[in-house]
């Protein structure tokens, strides 16, 4: 999955020794040997899972391609495809579900349990040092980069950013102006948010060049009060959007980058 939060899913119920390879976003610490078997388009390569003789492969669905994974269970392998929903609820979804394939639900219940209330601790602790009034919040937007390909998007509604952003106790502005899903950013959209902050992914910023190039690429963006003070706050490509197991960390961090005095 584009996010690695069904390995990490598969660690968090104690499993992580039954792993026999990865997706490029699956990053985190004690998966670093795994073998890599997708590209970086995201595709499945079928040769490279079949050479690791696994018995169940999990997908979400949204690496494919589709024919790829009908070639696997042709060969045998049990292909489980499970829902992934991008927020904070998913992922204890997730957990549930994850466990119930691998034969172990009491232990995808605690742990559904576990990041339901870590979450709700953390959500908690943000929201007696965020504003309450709706005003005096932090105007936020996430913006996706991959910038040797031109790719500058604005994450909206259901993209797993509002419900980020919202947890952050600030505004989604790009929701808040009936932005739906990833969708290429506009400069028209950029100056209306006009964001107070914008979060990004670490190696999507480097590879638009760091705030300097990416400032310089679009206008507009330096234009609003976040390019004006180059507030921007970047978090690993495979942790910032990963809802699993891991939510409240996230949280946590990205509260203290955006609340902590410096």
């Amino acid at each position: 999955d584009p996010a690695g939060s069904l390995a990490a899913t598969v660690w968090g119920l104690g499993l992580g020794d039954a792993l026999v390879g990865r997706d490029m976003s699956t990053t985190f610490p004690g998966t670093e040997k795994l073998p890599v078997v997708t590209s970086g388009a995201h595709a499945i390569n079928a040769e490279s899972v079949l050479a690791l003789r696994p018995t169940l492969v999990l997908t979400d669905g949204t690496i494919g391609p589709r024919d790829v994974l009908e070639q696997l269970r042709d060969s045998g392998v049990t292909v489980v495809f499970l829902a992934n929903e991008s927020s904070f609820e998913g992922a204890a979804q997730l957990a549930r579900d994850t466990a119930a394939a691998l034969g172990v639900p009491e232990a995808g219940a605690t742990l559904a349990e576990r990041i339901a209330s870590d979450v709700d601790e953390v959500r908690a602790q943000i929201g007696e040092i965020a504003p309450s009034d709706p005003a005096k919040q932090l105007r936020i937007v996430f913006l996706y980069l991959r910038g040797g390909s031109g790719i500058y998007y604005l994450f909206g509604e259901e993209s797993g950013a509002d419900h980020l952003i919202e947890a952050l106790g600030a505004r989604d502005v790009a929701a808040e102006l009936g932005w739906e899903g990833m969708k290429p950013m506009t400069d028209e959209a950029m100056v209306e948010a006009n964001p107070d902050v914008v979060l990004v992914m670490t190696d999507g910023l480097a590879s638009a060049g760091g705030v300097d190039g990416l400032l310089s690429a679009k206008p507009a963006l330096a234009l609003t009060t976040a390019g004006q003070h180059r507030r921007f706050v970047d978090m690993a490509d495979g942790e910032i959007l990963s809802f699993g197991p891991r939510s409240a960390l996230v949280l946590e961090a990205l509260a203290r980058a955006l609340y902590a005095k410096p």
